[in-house]
């Protein structure tokens, strides 16, 4: 089993990193990477999305690192996308990161994968949820099967959501492992 997990905080070693880190120490029997998209996003043509061609031909990140990120999600056997909040929702990469796959979504590339969502915010109801719903969205724009955190670890909710620092949140760290429990007994 390929588990890939998308860091979408430009901070490659911060809370969002820290999660990602915490479910995959759980998922040993796997292979598993985590990609920090904020250095795929810098290498494409154009940081983001301008409906260069339509339909797209994928000329603005053909050959470049962000071409090789997607081709890794489409050999992913699960998929575990990670944002801070910013502004209530994902972050500008992460945000562009899906946007920027209109040729994928065209060719229903990732249609059936499965995906889980995670968020870490700086306040308690800092938009945690509200950014998992919105990484979750454009999972089920893209066909995507969404899976929460809930397993036979315990009942979880929407993903893992945690408020920084995510290291002193036990509650998330706890569910960082039911996640992994729900990844790993996932029905392919």
């Amino acid at each position: 089993m390929y588990i890939l997990a998308l860091n979408g905080s430009p901070n490659k070693d911060g809370n969002t990193a820290f999660l990602l880190k915490e479910i995959i120490s759980h998922c040993k029997d796997a292979e598993c990477e985590i990609v920090n998209l904020h250095s795929a996003m810098t290498a494409a043509k154009t940081p983001f999305c301008v409906s260069c061609s339509n339909p797209c031909d994928k000329r603005c990140y053909k050959g470049t690192e962000l071409e090789a990120v997607y081709e890794k999600v489409a050999r992913a056997d699960f998929v575990i996308f990670a944002s801070p909040v910013y502004f209530g929702s994902m972050s500008a990469q992460m945000k562009a990161f899906f946007d920027k796959t209109r040729a994928i979504r065209a060719n229903k590339e990732w249609l059936g994968k499965p995906m889980a969502a995670v968020s870490v915010g700086a306040s308690k109801y800092g938009g945690q949820e509200r950014t998992i719903d919105h990484i979750q969205s454009c999972g089920l724009v893209l066909g995507m099967k969404v899976i929460g955190n809930g397993s036979a670890l315990g009942m979880g909710h929407f993903g893992v959501s945690a408020q920084r620092p995510a290291n002193e949140d036990e509650y998330a760290i706890k569910q960082c492992e039911s996640l992994a429990n729900a990844i790993l007994n996932y029905s392919f």
